[in-house]
């Protein structure tokens, strides 16, 4: 099992990113776990086309320890297997808790024994780099951490935050960091900047995405890319993309 979590600032097309990986994977016929640690509980969406997902937080707070695992998942397209952390009552509580609630309660009621996934994806917001958004790169999570970027400033100064994160948990066996995704913005010399980015933190941009209508086109539909558009030229992108983030654990595609 491969598990690898994925962080970057919000708004940076993490979650469209992550399904779309999941989406290829699923294709290639892998057992896919997709886990979103955002508390907007938005990242499986376009895989499982449903409104209300349960959240893990939400059914601990209403239902304490009494609810199934299947309660905590849906099967999403291709299989993929779709988990949302959730968050607190904006306003009430600390938002990195439905990351440590939903970790411990799909370990704690045998959601890897019982799914055997192949690869599973920690969907995670990378505004702040502790508590519970630290939890997917703790040792017996992540194995590796892929940081999503354009260009922009914020974007960047993100990702070099995230990028200190891992290399400051290294010490204790935690995650290592895979490299850096463009999500091209198209900003001024965003290829240089990013190139920057990846020499300052030792690390590389292992792949890249255009900036494409067709994401957004899906997006209207609720779909992936690959469900969405298979044939198009950003559902090409994706694969390629997918079998890189594979390429850098040791797995091959072809």
């Amino acid at each position: 099992m491969i598990k690898l979590a994925v962080y970057g600032k919000g708004g940076i097309g993490k979650s469209t990113t992550v399904s779309n990986l999941s989406a290829a994977l699923a294709e290639k016929g892998l057992r896919v776990m997709q886990i979103g640690c955002d508390p907007k509980a938005d990242s499986t969406y376009s895989l499982h086309h449903t409104e209300g997902l349960p959240t893990v937080l939400d059914l601990v707070r209403s239902r304490r320890n009494d609810f199934t695992l299947d309660e905590m998942v849906r099967v999403g397209f291709g299989g993929v297997i779709c988990v949302e952390a959730g968050g607190p009552t904006p306003g009430l509580g600390c938002a990195g808790r439905g990351i440590i609630a939903a970790l411990e309660k799909l370990a704690e009621k045998g959601a890897y024994e019982k799914y055997k996934p192949d690869v599973v994806f920690y969907d995670v917001l990378g505004d702040v780099v502790c508590g519970g958004f630290s939890m997917p790169m703790r040792d017996g999570y992540a194995d590796k951490v892929f940081i999503i970027t354009s260009g922009e400033n914020m974007a960047i100064h993100a990702a070099a935050n995230i990028a200190m994160a891992v290399e400051n948990f290294q010490s204790r066996g935690y995650a290592s960091l895979g490299g850096l995704i463009l999500n091209r913005r198209e900003v001024k010399n965003e290829q240089e900047k990013v190139e920057e980015l990846a020499a300052d933190i030792h690390s590389r941009i292992v792949g890249s995405l255009s900036r494409s209508e067709t994401v957004q086109a899906a997006e209207e539909l609720h779909r992936t890319v690959i469900e969405a558009f298979p044939d198009s030229e950003m559902a090409h992108e994706y694969r390629k993309l997918a079998a890189q983030v594979m390429a850098e654990c040791g797995v091959s595609l072809c």
